[in-house]
């Protein structure tokens, strides 16, 4: 699987690049523990430094590389994980979600899967084009209030985690799109609609496979959402880390670009068919 990805990403000219795992300061995450490391942090995802990269004239790159996430155990969930995460200068997301289709297309081709994948007793139309569907469309088909009632009752997460992300991507591949703004993460808004972000989410068998977006390069923007983001780290009573100015310095210099950050080891269990994550890797925490 692994020599898959490298070759879809080599022969369409990426340049495979290595960061630190070891960061001085963390891209403010409400959502996200970390993890301590000699007064530094352990990365969550590799974004803070392949940024970097792009702003200093790399245009397309990717990375495999370790990320930690503390308080994040179960049976989707590691708190070290593997991820794939790319970014192509001049794309959007609309352009990441065509050559994310065509990577796992390559994938279960190389591995002999052909168009159809069975996985835990249900069996999955590969055949492109996927679905695309709209986080507000996800919201009428299969929660019980619409998006901007759970937005405005705060129960956003727990209608998808319950309600809709199960039921996604079970006979088919489907990307989830048009993210309301509010969960825009580091995504642009989109033009004409500044409701909701250019950001997908991919899900297959009922798994939240990857994170897509549109990169937000406005480095006033980011600044205003990170502080957002450390004034919900201090009311939840977590450390706030000062702001990595270095990242939004090179913000101003970085292409209009779209970054996909992949999982590996959810990859893995959807092409062994394996119910839990613990299958696919060498050794769970619990082993060590």
């Amino acid at each position: 699987m692994v020599n898959a990805i490298r070759g879809f990403f080599t022969e369409r000219g990426y340049l495979e690049v290595e960061t630190p795992l070891r960061l001085p300061v963390p891209l403010p995450e409400a959502h996200i523990e970390l993890f301590t490391s000699d007064g530094w942090v352990l990365q969550p995802s590799p974004e803070t430094c392949m940024k970097r990269l792009l702003a200093e004239g790399c245009a397309n790159i990717f990375q495999l590389c370790k990320c930690f996430r503390k308080a994040e155990r179960g049976r989707r969930h590691l708190p070290e994980m593997t991820l794939l995460e790319w970014y192509a200068a001049g794309e959007t997301h609309i352009d990441l979600m065509t050559s994310c289709e065509a990577l796992v297309l390559r994938i279960a081709r190389e591995l002999g899967a052909g168009g159809r994948l069975a996985y835990q007793g249900r069996s999955i139309d590969l055949s492109a084009p996927w679905e695309q569907l709209t986080v507000a469309e996800a919201f009428g088909r299969f929660a019980s209030i619409p998006v901007a009632a759970a937005l405005a009752q705060g129960r956003f997460d727990e209608m998808m985690g319950l309600m809709i992300e199960p039921n996604l991507g079970r006979d088919r591949p489907v990307f989830l799109t048009d993210y309301p703004a509010e969960h825009a993460s580091l995504a642009r808004l989109k033009p004409g609609d500044p409701t909701v972000a250019e950001r997908f989410e991919l899900y297959i068998g009922g798994l939240e496979l990857c994170n897509g977006f549109s990169e937000l390069n406005n480095p006033a923007e980011q600044r205003r959402r990170f502080r957002a983001e450390q004034e919900r780290l201090q009311a939840a009573g977590r450390a706030v880390h000062p702001l990595p100015e270095k990242f939004l310095t090179a913000l101003a210099d970085m292409p209009a670009c779209a970054g996909n950050a992949l999982g590996i080891d959810r990859l893995a269990m959807l092409f062994c068919d394996a119910g839990s994550i613990d299958e696919v890797v060498a050794f769970a925490p619990e082993e060590l």
